[in-house]
């Protein structure tokens, strides 16, 4: 015993009591007015006989109650063991920090995690890490720069770059948590999802591998590379279990194809698998870009496996000059080639000639239309046919042939079969005669001019996969001013229908 410093000297196998706690070490330095302990040489303090610690030199203020241990740390209790070079421990709060690189393990399980600054609470089991953080487990490997983990919960919180490598699957994002023993998870921030066959990003993710969910919230993008097919849209849902998936908001699909690649846009995308055969549903403000054809209608079927696609209500479909117009209509593809087309009802084919100044029409109840290399090249009419063209006569001098159009016929009859060459009616076939008319040029009648109900929607026509998306800024523009316009009673139910999409 030192008077002058009232330093108590320990010297060999040291073994006490202290506020609690059991100390051992090979030597010791107890201040008893300062209430400060210092312990050399293979420290260990049980604490409750649930916790240890190991060190090769510690100090303790009784005070304060806060130790600092040294060199060869390790930190254990029933479930977890921590090892780093230097740590603070606060006994009254329970909780251990290190700052210069630490290891912790769990000893039931095999998860690892290290990282230079670690804050750690026995208790609780709540672990805080920052600066070059790496999780491993069995199934699990993660990276991220700061990491919280509850392990009560099994659930991490991660905050900056964060990448987990699970088996077949890679996800990264920069905020979000992830359960180690679910796989569930809610990535946020430029989220990402990477599997043998498919990818899906986002702003955020909600991730449910066990059910084989994905949820996708703002600018998700979704691609399958065996169907060759990826979406893009607001909101996702994607079931693996279910073999479905469904996107809606600003919502487009893109199809690759031999030759060409399919756009599909409307407000609300499906794809299901049934029998074994791939579905795409597009509903509401459908509308299809190509190179080769467009598209637009209220809905849209389209079975890529079977070369099939239905439209719905109002449909119109453009393949080079022609344009087709119907109640519905069934389209037989070859890959990216249109190869016929059924319009049921109110059918009609126009084709425009000599810039827009004239219009060669077909119109009928149903109109089978025949196409080579996406070119027009016939049309049957079943049931009311009708065709209205302007024949051109070649003129020929000793230097020049010209083509002239000298009138223009009309024909009705109950079923018509129309050759067509370039927009151009080249013949027609009718096995009954049919009433028919021709104008000469000067003399042609204005309420003869068109076909019953013509329309001549070029200006709706695609013409490009960004124009697909037009129409819906329009329609939110719209939108934007009935809101701002709304008086209060009528704020609230468009507010609630907003929200709800």
């Amino acid at each position: 015993m030192d008077e002058n410093s009232e330093k108590l000297r320990l010297i060999g196998n040291v073994n006490f009591l202290y506020q609690g706690n059991k100390m051992y070490c090979d030597s010791a330095h107890y201040f008893e007015k300062k209430q400060i302990v210092r312990a050399y040489g293979r420290v260990h303090i049980n604490k409750r006989d649930t916790l240890n610690l190991f060190c090769d030199s510690l100090y303790y203020n009784g005070r304060t109650r806060l130790a600092k241990l040294w060199g060869n740390v390790r930190v254990r209790d029933n479930e977890y063991k921590l090892t780093t070079d230097t740590l603070e421990y606060d006994a009254r709060q329970s909780q251990a920090n290190y700052k210069h690189g630490g290891r912790v393990e769990s000893i039931l399980s095999r998860e690892v995690l290290t990282s230079q600054v670690g804050y750690f609470h026995p208790e609780s089991k709540n672990f805080f890490f920052s600066h070059d953080v790496e999780y491993q487990s069995k199934d699990i490997h993660m990276t991220t720069d700061t990491l919280r983990y509850r392990y009560s919960e099994k659930k991490t919180y991660f905050y900056g770059p964060t990448q987990i490598e699970t088996q077949g699957n890679t996800i990264y994002c920069e905020e979000g948590w992830y359960n180690t023993d679910t796989e569930e998870g809610e990535l946020r921030k430029n989220a990402e999802i990477k599997r043998e066959s498919d990818i899906i990003r986002g702003d955020t993710l909600l991730y449910l591998p066990k059910e084989g969910t994905s949820i996708g919230k703002g600018n998700v993008f979704y691609s399958d590379t065996t169907q060759k097919m990826s979406f893009k849209g607001d909101y996702a849902f994607i079931s693996d279990s279910l073999h479905y998936s469904y996107l809606t908001g600003h919502a487009l699909a893109v199809k690759e194809l031999k030759d060409d690649t399919l756009y599909v846009h409307a407000d609300t995308l499906y794809s299901y698998k049934e029998d074994s055969v791939e579905y795409m549903r597009a509903y509401q403000r459908a509308s299809i870009y190509s190179t080769k054809f467009q598209c637009r209608a209220d809905s849209i079927s389209y079975a890529p496996n079977e070369d099939k696609m239905e439209l719905f209500r109002d449909p119109i479909v453009w393949s080079n000059g022609a344009e087709l117009k119907g109640d519905s209509m069934e389209l037989q593809l070859s890959d990216s080639t249109l190869h016929q087309v059924l319009i049921k009802n109110k059918s009609s084919v126009v084709m425009s000639v000599d810039d827009d100044q004239y219009f060669n029409q077909i119109g009928g109840k149903d109109i089978i239309a025949y196409f080579r290399d996406n070119d027009l090249y016939r049309a049957n009419v079943n049931g009311n046919a009708v065709t209205i063209f302007y024949p051109e006569e070649e003129k020929k001098t000793d230097t020049t042939v010209v083509k002239e159009r000298n009138g223009m016929n009309r024909l009705y009859s109950s079923t018509l079969r129309i050759d067509i060459d370039s927009n151009e009616v080249s013949g027609i076939t009718y096995l009954e005669e049919p009433d028919g008319v021709f104008y000469p040029m000067d003399q042609i009648k204005k309420e003869e001019q068109f076909i019953q109900g013509f329309e001549w929607k070029e200006a709706l026509r695609p013409k490009s996969p960004e124009a697909l998306l037009e129409d819906v800024d329009i329609v939110s523009e719209n939108l934007e001013e009935e809101l701002q316009e709304a008086t209060p009673e009528e704020e609230d139910p468009i507010l609630q229908k907003v929200e709800l999409k």
